[in-house]
């Protein structure tokens, strides 16, 4: 992304707590100081496309492997720790599909 301006070290936190913990990026996009930051607004945004295709899989992959599949789901979350750290390192991450897909919508 183009955006150049600094982020604190709360905001680069906010970012990267969305990840693995979605429900803080919903909080950040309800949050009137937090979502005017396009840092926050992008990973907030993302963190939940994220998890809502993160969770779809790993739901497709419990019913097609008759629940065998959901000794794997704790495995798959740890996914979301990678966009969490390059975040906190102060990063637009860029997620294969899903970036692609928000920019389209004009989400961020």
């Amino acid at each position: 992304m183009a955006d150049q301006t600094e982020v604190g070290s709360e905001d680069r936190l906010w970012a990267a707590i969305g990840y693995p913990i979605p429900i803080i990026a919903l909080i950040v996009l309800l949050m009137e100081d937090k979502k005017t930051i396009p840092f926050l607004r992008f990973h907030a945004v993302q963190s939940l496309a994220f998890n809502l295709v993160l969770w779809a899989v790993i739901m497709l992959l419990v019913t097609v492997t008759l629940g065998i599949g959901s000794v794997c789901a704790p495995f798959a979350w740890l996914i979301s720790l990678w966009p969490a750290y390059d975040s906190y390192k102060g990063n637009y991450t860029e997620l294969p599909v899903i970036t692609n897909f928000i920019r389209g919508q004009g989400w961020v």
